[in-house]
C-alpha cells in the first residue's frame, strides 16, 4: 500500500478551522454553525447538547445561553468545556477543549438585540431546562412580554449570557477509505511570548 501524506497540515489552527467552517458554510444543509457542547459538573457528571457558535477568532469560540439553565450552572461551577463540530457533507469534524470565560455584558447586549424580536421574547419567558407542568403557562409568559413591550426590543435578562471557550486543544478528523482516517491534535503549550500551538498527527 502506498503512503499517503496527511491532508491536515501543521500550520495555524485557527486558519485551519476557519478554512473548514467556509466549507461547511457552502455545504452543509442545515446550521453548519451547530456544535456539541460539553459540560461537567464538579462532580465529574458529564452532560452534552447542541449549540449554536455565534462568533470565533483567535480569542476564541463564542457562544450564547442561559446562565440559570443546567449548562449555565455547570458552566458556572467549572469553568472548561469541550465543543464537537461534526459535519456530514464534508465527512470532517473539529473537537476543541479549554477553559471558558463570561463575555461582556456589552457583547451579551449586542448579540440579544441583534436576535428576532420573537426569539428575545421566547428567552426571556423561558426558566431554560426547569420543569415546565404544561406548555400553556410558557405561552402566556410569552404573551405577557409580548403585552409588556407592545414595540422594540426586549431588555436582555440579566442571567442571559455568553461564553467564550479560549483552546487549549484543536483536533482535525477527515475520514479516509477503509477507517484509515486522517488525524492531527494541535496543543497550546508554553507562556508568554514563547505560548504557540504544537502538533502531532494521531493514529485514526
Amino acid at each position: 500500500m502506498k503512503a499517503e501524506q496527511s491532508a491536515i497540515p501543521d500550520s495555524d489552527p485557527f486558519a485551519l478551522f476557519d478554512g473548514w467552517f467556509a466549507e461547511a458554510q457552502a455545504s452543509e444543509p442545515n446550521d453548519p454553525n451547530a456544535m456539541a457542547l460539553a459540560t461537567a459538573t464538579p462532580g465529574a457528571a458529564p452532560s452534552v447538547r447542541m449549540v449554536l457558535l455565534k462568533g470565533h477568532g483567535n480569542d476564541g469560540f463564542v457562544f450564547y445561553t442561559n446562565a440559570q439553565s443546567r449548562k449555565g450552572e455547570e458552566i458556572r461551577a467549572n469553568m472548561q468545556a469541550a465543543l464537537l463540530f461534526h459535519w456530514k457533507s464534508l465527512r470532517r469534524q473539529i473537537r476543541i477543549e479549554g477553559p471558558l470565560e463570561e463575555v461582556s455584558a456589552q457583547m451579551a447586549d449586542a448579540y440579544f438585540h441583534s436576535r428576532p424580536r420573537k426569539s428575545q421574547i421566547a428567552s426571556a419567558a423561558s426558566d431554560q431546562s426547569r420543569p415546565l407542568e404544561e406548555r400553556a403557562t410558557y405561552y402566556e409568559r410569552v404573551a405577557a412580554i409580548e403585552a409588556e413591550y407592545p414595540a422594540g426590543d426586549i431588555p436582555r435578562p440579566p442571567h442571559w449570557t455568553g461564553f467564550r471557550l479560549r483552546p487549549r486543544a484543536i483536533e482535525f478528523w477527515l475520514d479516509r477509505p477503509g477507517r484509515m482516517h486522517d488525524r492531527r491534535r494541535f496543543t497550546l503549550s508554553g507562556a508568554g511570548d514563547a505560548l504557540g500551538w504544537n502538533s502531532t498527527l494521531l493514529y485514526p
